[in-house]
């Protein structure tokens, strides 16, 4: 199946609450289980100055998220984007990230003039991190303990892309 990426609406609450209430999904980020609805619509409805929303779609159906998001408010820093990105199990390992990455990433070269993406990921997410691999993130440096998750506290790997060419 044909998989189409496109910037969130705020009728896609539903959708990405859904994909958030995998498990697999949250625990691979930072976001807490049991998401409120109320929440994902809020976030949707009114995206903060800045921060990209994409959904990957098969069919009708949200099957993942991605968004890109300031990495400092600081001027000094206005060249970064942090991003961030789910799929929920049943649609892992179905092209769905590659799809998502490379909307976000064409995006963030094309139309933002970023020049540095930045994104954290759990140590032991093998697959998510050949993804970003893919994607030419290379690993620069290791967070001990960054987060907690399921009552313990794991590593994650600091990744980050330099925009392969310049504008």
């Amino acid at each position: 199946m044909d998989i189409t990426v496109r910037r969130a609406e705020p009728g896609d609450f539903e959708a990405v609450w859904r994909n958030f209430s995998d498990e697999s999904a949250y625990s691979g980020t930072l976001q807490l289980p049991h998401p409120s609805r109320e929440t994902w619509r809020k976030r949707l409805a009114e995206p903060a100055d800045g921060h990209y929303l994409f959904v990957a779609c098969a069919g009708d159906e949200v099957v993942g998220n991605s968004g890109l998001h300031p990495a400092s408010r600081s001027p000094r820093r206005s060249h970064a984007m942090a991003l961030g990105l789910a799929v929920p199990s049943p649609w892992q390992g179905r092209g769905v990230g590659t799809a998502l990455l490379a909307a976000v990433t064409g995006f963030a070269d094309g139309w933002l003039n970023v020049f540095r993406l930045e994104l954290t990921v759990f140590a032991d997410n093998e697959r998510a991190i050949a993804l970003y691999r893919k994607f030419g993130f290379e690993t620069e440096g290791t967070h001990r303990a960054y987060a907690l998750r399921d009552g313990r506290y794991v590593d994650t790997l600091a990744m980050a892309r330099l925009r392969p060419k310049s504008p």
